[in-house]
This record gives structure tokens, sequence and C-alpha cells, in this order.
């Protein structure tokens, strides 16, 4: 039998206003032949909101649309869903990657949000209540985060006009200016912050994979792990699908033909249980 492909997608943001998944059929080509998908995170916003039946609606869809198309789900919560499943955190590859969300990486989960100081105060509570003995694990750290992450209520919930939501969204991130620094700021130590991460949780794995930040990357260090963004379905940036197949793990684009979305460019590819290589140019 042939190895069989598992794909890592994140931040897919369905249901939002502002993100570019209107209709999870847009997905269909990023799914043929796909033996494991993999959602690391913010699928869908699950937290408390002035429109629960959306809400509903959206995670319901989500669900049944993959459990539809491919054989194995792995469902990773985010900030924005974090009790989509009882999944925190993923190991492929025999150890050898490392998919998580990437919030846990920030003190304040969004660093860039008009609640940043609410959820630092509460993450502070949160630890302080930790036994002694757990503070320091992976496991307490991300339960932490999503209890607080769950008790946050939606931003820009459904039921408002999509012009309204988009100038709500863009004035909760860019005003007042400070935020610019804040986001640009997350961006820059992303790939040090996970690696850190890695080398304390996970110290065999050679690939450590992400999302939150909507900012996609792929970080190749002298020493530590290699470091991957998938970005965000969301503007401006876009996103990036992962793949782990027959000894490799490939990065590519994703691009938007058609009206759906597509495996675009090969933009990294790397040897699993072998050295590290970058295509050529």
């Amino acid at each position: 039998m042939a190895p069989g492909l598992t794909r890592i997608l994140s931040d897919l943001h369905y249901g939002d206003h502002t993100g570019r998944l209107s209709r999870l059929e847009e997905l269909n080509p990023l799914l043929e032949g796909v033996d494991h998908l993999v959602l690391n995170g913010d699928s869908v916003d699950t937290r408390p909101s002035a429109h629960p039946d959306h809400t509903a609606r959206c995670r319901a869809e989500l669900l049944a649309f993959c459990a539809d198309r491919v054989p194995r789900l792995s469902l990773i919560t985010g900030n924005h869903d974090p009790d989509l499943s009882y999944c925190h955190h993923l190991d492929l590859a025999g150890g050898e990657v490392f998919v998580v969300h990437g919030d846990i990486l920030y003190p304040s989960l969004v660093p860039w949000s008009r609640d940043a100081p609410v959820v630092r105060r509460r993450l502070r509570e949160e630890f302080r209540r930790a036994a002694p003995g757990s503070r320091g694990s992976l496991a307490a750290r991300v339960a932490a985060f999503r209890r607080v992450s769950a008790s946050l209520p939606q931003r820009h919930p459904a039921g408002i006009p999509a012009w309204q939501a988009l100038l709500s969204f863009l004035a909760d991130t860019v005003w007042p200016p400070h935020r610019t620094a804040l986001i640009l700021h997350s961006w820059l130590v992303l790939p040090a912050r996970a690696a850190r991460l890695g080398a304390r949780h996970r110290p065999s794995a050679r690939f450590i994979v992400t999302g939150h930040t909507h900012y996609p990357g792929c970080w190749l260090h002298r020493q530590g792990p290699v470091v991957i963004n998938t970005g965000s379905f969301t503007h401006p940036f876009g996103a990036l699908a992962v793949e782990v197949r027959e000894g490799a793990l490939r990065v590519h684009t994703v691009e938007r033909r058609n009206s759906y979305f597509h495996l675009g460019r090969l933009r990294a590819e790397f040897a699993l249980a072998g050295p590290a290589r970058l295509p050529e140019r």
C-alpha cells in the first residue's frame, strides 16, 4: 500500500465575514487524494456570540464537510475554536513533526487585540491556580489558554453587514496605530518562540508547524527545528499547505483559481529522517 498523504492547513475562519472562504466546497481541490487532513486551529469560531445559531451551523457544516471528504480528520484547537475538539497539538512522522496552533507562544494570546490586557490577567490567574508541579507542562499551558479563549466573546459576529464587519475588523486591528507595531513584533518573534517551545516540549521534533498570526513563512535555522507558519484563508497574505508523504515534508502555496483553492508552487521541501533542503529557484 502506498504511503498516505497528510495535509495540514490552518486558520480557515469559516463563517467569518472577513475571510476568503465563503463556501467549504472551495476547498475541494486541496482535499483530493488526502488520507489525513489536519486543520491546525481557528477553523471556525465557536466562542460565545450574539448569534449562536450561526455559530452552531458553521461548526456542524465544517464537521460534516470534512467527514464526507477525507478518511481521517484531526481538528486541532485554536483561540477561536477552543472547544472544537480534545486535540490541542499533534505529533506526526514518528515525532519529527510537531503541529500546534501557535497562540500559546504569546502571553496575551493575541498581542494586538483589544482583549490582550484581559487575557494576560486571566492567564496569570489560571497559572496561579494550577498545581505547582504542572505549571511548566505543555498540557497545563494549553489547557489554560483554551479556558481563557473560551471565555472571550466573538469580536466580529455574524448578523451584521459584511462592510460593517470589515470596518470593525480594521478598527480592531490597526487602530490605535501602535497595534501595527504589535502585529509586526508578533511576526518577528514567532520563529524563535516556536523553536524554544519545541526544544522544551518536543526536543526530537525537526519541524514545528504553526498558524495563528496569519503570516505565512518557512524559517530554516542552522540549529533547532524548522518553523513553518501556514498563514490563513484571510487577507492579505493567504495560506500555505504542508504535506507529509513518502518520507518528505513539502510546503506549497495555496492559490485561488476559478473560485476554488488549489495547491500552488512548491515553496520548500525537506527530507524526513534526513537533512533538510530548500528547492532551487
